[in-house]
């Protein structure tokens, strides 16, 4: 298991925030004696909270009591032994960790399911079907001229989006960021300053229900495609101010529409991103424009490309049968808890201690955050060196673009998830 020494103080630069899909690597950290971090170069709250997050003593624990990690394995395993339907959930990881969930999935015949993938699955599902164009963050930085936001603020999940990527102050194939257009539609209450311009022009913002966003898209699909449109208003949007957003999106040199699929809580929120990936397909007839998908928190888009790569499928699949079987809506976590389809539950969480598994009656085992407090104890609880702060690792960006490495910033004793996994898959064969 990893063990190490303490790690002089000092600053370290270009360190990438792990469990954030925009992946900011432009970080400056200060390192006590202690191994106590501080965020020095940006306002990131969440950021903030991640790297700054006072050290706890942490060690397994069997049924809320303490144990070494050796009995805490064994105990894993037994359950593991004796499970005819595991499940390994949460899975808020690295690439190291996934491709060590990956082996031991296929060796006990497990399921997998991220704690994210109810809005992943949004996304993956409209690829699978029908295919999109969508960019990448770099593309988006370097050419946009009129962002289109659909339902969200994004700064909710993405703090550091406008700094980064769209009031940039250097771009290759734009001269002036400022000139940038951003239009916010749909939702309501969401905070739309951080899309005025650093000169001080404001966004333009059409709001609406949420629930009601796949009209308005709709109908903004309509208008672009030429069809007869009679209506004078679409769920409290005018049909006027649709039209000039159609015409600008017509003019505009490379626009890019982007959403969150968490933002888009609705039935068949899926429907309403293939109607944007239509919008975006229209424009491309005759100009630049593409979808930007934003997501990552958790580490979940490395966790459907590692197990794409692996097995050919996203999570939600599994190895029962000896070999991968994906199904989108039978193997989702809740549902095969809530069923009792399942007869144990690994949760994975390696960076949010908040992230709780769901309430069940399963017996539950937890790998994660050393920090992590539970008022109803796992059968099982191993804290674990986190990526990005206490091992290193590599993550993959919102994008699915870029894979970037993860600095090991100070020292721990406690094991990485790959060694723990790797020692209950080893178990498993010798049994």
């Amino acid at each position: 298991m990893t063990q190490s020494t303490n790690f002089p103080a000092g600053s370290i630069e270009a360190v990438a925030f792990p469990c954030e899909g925009l992946l900011s690597d432009d970080l400056l950290i200060s390192r006590d004696a202690d191994g106590n971090l501080s965020l020095q170069n940006s306002s990131c709250s969440k950021a903030a909270a991640f790297f700054e997050r006072p050290r706890v003593a942490s060690s397994p624990k069997i049924a809320g009591q303490p144990a070494d990690l050796s009995s805490a394995i064994a105990k894993i395993t037994e359950l593991f032994g004796k499970s005819r339907h595991p499940l390994i959930s949460g899975l808020a990881t690295d690439v190291y960790g996934m491709r060590a969930v990956m082996n031991l999935a296929e060796t006990a015949g497990a399921t997998i399911d991220h704690m994210n993938s109810k809005s992943s699955m949004k996304n993956l599902l409209v690829m699978q079907n029908s295919g999109w164009y969508v960019t990448t963050l770099s593309e988006v930085k370097n050419r946009v001229d009129l962002l289109v936001v659909i339902g969200t603020d994004v700064v909710s999940y993405f703090p550091r989006f406008f700094e980064r990527v769209i009031w940039n102050k250097e771009a290759m194939f734009t001269e002036n960021t400022d000139a940038r257009e951003v239009v916010y539609l749909g939702g309501r209450d969401i905070n739309t300053e951080p899309g005025t311009s650093p000169s001080g022009r404001k966004p333009d913002v059409l709001p609406c229900d949420p629930d009601r966003i796949p009209e308005v898209l709709a109908a903004l699909r309509a208008i672009i495609s030429g069809k007869p449109f009679t209506a004078t208003e679409v769920a409290g949007v005018a049909t006027a101010d649709l039209e000039k957003l159609a015409e600008r999106l017509k003019a505009a040199k490379y626009s890019v529409i982007a959403w969150t699929g968490s933002a888009l809580d609705f039935p068949h929120a899926e429907l309403s991103i293939q109607t944007i990936t239509g919008i975006v397909e229209h424009l491309n007839k005759t100009t630049r424009s593409a979808g930007l998908p934003l997501s990552g928190n958790d580490g979940d888009v490395t966790a459907y490309n590692v197990s794409t790569w692996i097995s050919g499928y996203p999570f939600r699949s599994s190895y029962r049968r000896g070999y991968p079987d994906y199904d989108p809506y039978h193997y989702e976590t809740s549902s095969l808890l809530k069923e009792g389809e399942v007869d144990v539950l690994i949760w994975i969480n390696s960076f949010n201690p908040e992230r709780l598994p769901p309430a069940s009656k399963t017996p539950t085992v937890v790998i994660g955050h050393p920090a992590m407090q539970f008022e109803q104890p796992p059968e099982v609880f191993i804290p674990i060196a986190v990526p990005g702060l206490e091992a290193s690792g590599a993550q993959f960006r919102s994008d699915s673009s870029v894979t970037l490495p993860l600095k090991k910033l100070r020292a721990t004793e406690l094991p990485t998830l790959g060694d723990v996994l790797s020692a209950i898959e080893a178990a498993l064969k010798a049994a």
